[in-house]
């Protein structure tokens, strides 16, 4: 053998077989793109107002068992 494939000796063609796909600057990908990333921002700020609110009742809650709880227990 001496160099190459027998693929590589018949082969004529000197174009790649696969095309490249050409980047757009500003198309529909990119357009809705954006529209994606703006609506993951708003989806965290809501996210994230919600784990607030999650937490600051959770806490209001168990202060409300507690003082529940203290209340039964000084009458005994």
């Amino acid at each position: 053998m001496d160099g190459g494939s027998w693929a590589d000796q018949w082969d004529t063609t000197t174009s790649d077989p696969v095309p490249e796909k050409k980047k757009s600057g500003g198309g529909a990908a990119a357009k809705y793109g954006k529209k994606v990333g703006e609506g993951f921002g708003k989806t965290k700020s809501a996210a994230t107002t919600g784990v607030k609110k999650v937490k600051e009742g959770t806490s209001v809650g168990f202060q409300w068992i507690k003082e529940k709880y203290q209340k039964t227990t000084q009458k005994r």
